[in-house]
């Protein structure tokens, strides 16, 4: 495929990597050629970076599946996910996962991204609810617009929690910043 058609969410194959493009710019100058410039995330190693093409460079395009897994447990090493379709099961290695381990939760459904037989990684939901386990108490007084006590999820992380928020409550957390968001309808 031309690189004039990387657009954001496009993945590529380019020096053995599997790429997904973030961001895309197109620039031009006098009679000069013009210029591809693509923010992207190695699928691998998860690293950014960006690169630079000249208009009209090919690079092989990639298919990536994306499979509707379940979250089944964590051993310490790795992480075991089953194909909720073929009930096949895959694990992956922690190190791999680190901060999407702390948004796991038994029976959780996740995307996981695969390039033929090689799993590349797992797609969490942008929102997850978690159970708080402890939450340090309110001080009375303390209500300043927004004020806040840090409290501890089911995973271990801590999260900045509004005052009114208890020990055994449901909250759902943002797995892009690990932010609260809300409390949980459940």
């Amino acid at each position: 495929m031309s690189v004039n058609d990387l657009r954001p969410g496009t993945t590529f194959i380019y020096d053995g990597n599997v790429y997904i493009v973030l961001e895309q710019s197109f620039s031009k100058t006098g009679r000069q050629q013009g210029k591809v410039t693509v923010k992207v995330r190695n699928m691998r190693s998860g690293a950014r970076t960006e690169m630079t093409f000249t208009g009209g460079e090919k690079v092989e395009k990639a298919m990536i599946d994306r499979i509707d897994v379940q979250y089944l447990y964590s051993d310490g090493n790795d992480v075991y996910l089953m194909d909720v379709d073929t009930y096949d099961q895959f694990s992956l290695p922690n190190q791999n996962l680190a901060w999407e381990l702390n948004f796991l939760t038994d029976g959780l459904m996740l995307k996981m991204t695969k390039f033929g037989e090689e799993i590349l990684g797992i797609d969490l939901p942008d929102k997850v609810e978690m159970e708080i386990i402890e939450a340090e108490p309110a001080v009375k007084g303390d209500t300043s617009s927004g004020a806040q006590k840090r409290a501890k999820v089911q995973t271990g992380w801590e999260v900045q929690v509004p005052l009114f928020i208890k020990e055994g409550e449901k909250v759902l957390i943002s797995t892009n910043d690990g932010k609260y968001n809300g409390r949980s309808n459940n």
